[in-house]
């Protein structure tokens, strides 16, 4: 999902999330988000913001198991779980935010700028795992980006936020 900045981009993905209120109707899997209790319907649909907080000290108190899946696809070693998140540049924040994410297996990803701040290997590597684990899980993903090239390389459909509406983007 594209469009201008201001548009409601986030704002959307936060009401998809449940964490701002909205009139509109939000189902996963044929279950209405109103119908299940927030934090579960959190770990179900998961959403990655642009910044993400860090509310331990360590690394490693942020993920529920000793050991993280997708450390090494994103080009970390295990001993990053020791790590002070002081020490964390912008790009391994995001990229680490992202794996504390997949932990709770969520059906669908909600993914604001996942790779905005990071360089070219970095992003590539951030699409790869997130081919994966949506060919691995069944997830849905809703995608936003201001990259048009990404779009076209992790996108089976486009959309664009035109005045408070979402429009399918034609293929190119």
């Amino acid at each position: 999902m594209s469009g201008p900045s201001g548009t409601g981009k986030t704002l959307l993905l936060r009401a998809l999330a449940d964490l701002d209120p909205h009139d509109g109707r939000v189902l996963l899997d044929d279950v209405a988000s109103a119908s299940i209790d927030a934090p579960r319907w959190r770990r179900q649909v998961g959403l990655l913001p642009a910044e993400s907080q860090w509310w331990h000290d360590t690394l490693g108190g942020h993920f529920p198991a000793a050991s993280v899946l997708g450390l090494p696809e994103l080009g970390f070693e295990p001993e990053v779980m020791s790590w002070p998140v002081s020490r964390l540049s912008t790009g391994e924040r995001q990229r680490l935010a992202l794996l504390r994410l997949l932990a709770n297996r969520p059906k669908a990803l909600l993914l604001d700028e996942p790779t905005a701040s990071l360089d070219a290997d970095n992003v590539q590597r951030v699409e790869h795992l997130i081919a994966a684990y949506r060919s691995e899980t069944g997830a849905s993903v809703l995608w936003v980006s201001h990259d048009p090239e990404q779009e076209r390389r992790v996108a089976d459909r486009r959309m664009r936020l035109r005045d408070g509406r979402l429009v399918e983007v034609e293929k190119q």
